[in-house]
């Protein structure tokens, strides 16, 4: 019970907690994908500890020790056991784990499909309206506002509009297109349905709540810095520059948008990435919030199994 209660525990502060100690990092301008897949952990990390939580309540670590064959054989008994299903602590356990599960799942579920149907209807509107450029790779619409942005999906592509084609010289325009691509190579609308997931599934929970909005900005940092690796800094910010009032559909991904002139900046003013020890540190931390709960759940268990073999072994 001392293992479920420092997991409950552990959920709280993170979602608490976690965010400010997160907000206040300064290195992750400089390696966003990194910064994406620390907030993605703090996530899994809190809502893993909830649900591990629920478990470590319902079964026994004595159960846990016995193996995964005898874990299932044990879960089978249990249920057909009246008197162990009476148990208070078990259903809640259970209860509250199988809740959890269902509200993630149907959340996310429901984010998809969504973002899925408000995304085919568009596509269905831009094969009416837009042109297939083989030079640009790209869907060509006639709007006079100043639009790039890629429709994600199974048949994604970049969106750029002829007021933008005016506005930007050539190669600016092969800057934003790439930015567009490395949205969609990167499959980075998951990453951002994922976040918004959660923010469903738990409302009002500071970490889930920051970590939608610094997802969001963070991958149109990696999507710049994708850009950057093939074409001019220059470019892209002089293309970010002029796309930066353009309001894309909210279930596609745009180049401009409202951190645009702060990522202007950071083009023209790029800071040294992150050395290989501190890339290594953060990996490390990653690392720890994903695997932390999961060895604090088992150390109940692994004890009781060493204890049980031992005294099997010693008294041979």
């Amino acid at each position: 019970m001392t293992v479920a209660i420092a997991l409950a525990l552990y959920s709280v502060l993170a979602v608490l907690f976690l965010p400010r100690l997160l907000k206040r990092a300064a290195w992750t301008d400089r390696a966003p994908r990194l910064a994406i897949a620390m907030w993605q952990a703090a996530g899994a990390s809190a809502v893993a500890s909830a649900l591990l939580s629920a478990f470590a309540a319902a079964v026994p670590a004595s159960v846990v020790g016995h193996g995964l064959a005898g874990l299932f054989e044990a879960c089978a008994a249990m249920f057909e056991d009246e008197a162990t299903l009476s148990s208070a602590r078990t259903r809640a356990g259970l209860a509250v784990g199988g809740l959890v599960l269902i509200r993630i799942a149907y959340m996310g579920a429901a984010v998809l499909l969504r973002a899925g149907r408000e995304r085919r209807r568009h596509a269905e509107a831009l094969s009416l309206v837009g042109r297939h450029d083989l030079g640009l790779d790209a869907l060509v619409v006639d709007y006079d506002e100043r639009l790039a942005y890629c429709l994600p999906g199974r048949n994604g592509h970049a969106v750029i509009t002829t007021g933008a084609l005016r506005s930007l010289a050539p190669e600016q325009v092969a800057a934003v297109l790439a930015h567009e691509r490395a949205h969609l190579r990167g499959r980075h609308h998951l990453v951002l349905a994922a976040a918004e997931a959660l923010v469903r599934a738990f409302p009002r929970l500071p970490l889930f709540e920051q970590a939608r909005v610094e997802v969001a900005r963070l991958v149109e940092l990696l999507a710049d810095d994708v850009a950057a690796s093939r074409h001019s800094r220059i470019h892209i910010a002089a293309a970010l520059v002029g796309l930066a009032t353009g309001k894309v559909p909210a279930f596609a991904l745009g180049a401009g948008g409202e951190t645009a002139l702060t990522r202007v900046r950071r083009m023209l003013h790029p800071q040294e990435p992150l050395g290989r020890r501190e890339r290594v540190a953060g990996l490390l931390a990653v690392s720890s919030l994903l695997a932390g709960p999961a060895m604090l759940a088992m150390a109940p268990g692994v004890a009781a199994f060493l204890a049980h073999h031992c005294h099997s072994f010693l008294t041979l």
